[in-house]
């Protein structure tokens, strides 16, 4: 079903059980496939492939235990061309995503969320709100990135990484921070970062490390909790 309020573009191929609600607007050569949803005022580009049980422009849920609720007003979704998205995705109202972005299949992209050109986010893998993701960016396959989260450009993530933004997990009430990885910082598998640690520029985090306290520029660091290697 097409709301009469859509603006598709030219060769533009929709499967079926699609529903693309009010205002969505869709550009040329873009591929929406069966059981897919795009909500109200979505902005897909050209040239865009979504695959089928996708829901695109979700509008986020809260309770009343919830500390942090989303805000009332988000902007639309918008989706830049070239974007591959994978089946049974779920992607929020209120993100960006940029040109040549690839998103593996059942991954969750919240609100408030940028995600740079031609990065990668791996299948499984869950970014949370207000985060910020740069350019030539690697996620792998069921990585978790927190919110209020900065990744700069050309970092690697390797597979089930944790992150986290709650040093107290919620016993008191204090600015959530995320780590930050600076440009071209490598997280091998399973390592776990704490809340607001710095993972200075080209460091390299070894797989199943607990990081606890900054680490510097172009450093090595193992364990838990996680120490600088020397040769």
């Amino acid at each position: 079903m097409i709301d009469e309020t859509a603006q598709v573009g030219e060769s533009v191929v929709i499967g079926k059980n699609t529903v693309v609600e009010e205002h969505v607007m869709i550009g040329d050569n873009t591929s929406i496939g069966h059981n897919v949803v795009i909500k109200r005022d979505t902005v897909i580009g050209s040239n865009v492939y979504v695959e089928d049980g996708t829901i695109v422009g979700r509008i986020p849920a809260s309770n009343k235990k919830m500390a942090r609720k989303p805000s009332g007003e988000l902007n639309p979704l918008s989706i830049d061309d070239d974007v591959q998205i994978g089946c049974n995705c779920v992607l929020y109202r209120g993100s960006h995503i940029d040109k040549g972005v690839l998103i593996g299949d059942a991954a969750s992209v919240r609100e408030h969320v940028h995600i740079g050109k031609n990065t990668i986010v791996g299948r499984h893998v869950t970014v949370e709100n207000n985060t910020t993701i740069g350019k030539n960016v690697t996620i792998q396959t069921s990585a978790y990135i927190t919110a209020d989260m900065m990744i700069e450009d050309d970092v690697f993530i390797g597979p089930c990484v944790s992150t986290s933004n709650d040093k107290y997990m919620g016993m008191k009430t204090i600015p959530y921070a995320g780590p930050v990885l600076q440009r071209g910082a490598k997280i091998g598998n399973n390592a776990t970062l704490l809340p607001g640690v710095v993972i200075g520029e080209e460091a390299i985090v070894g797989a199943g490390a607990v990081v606890t306290k900054e680490v510097s520029p172009e450093k090595n660091v193992i364990g838990n909790p996680a120490r600088t290697m020397h040769s």
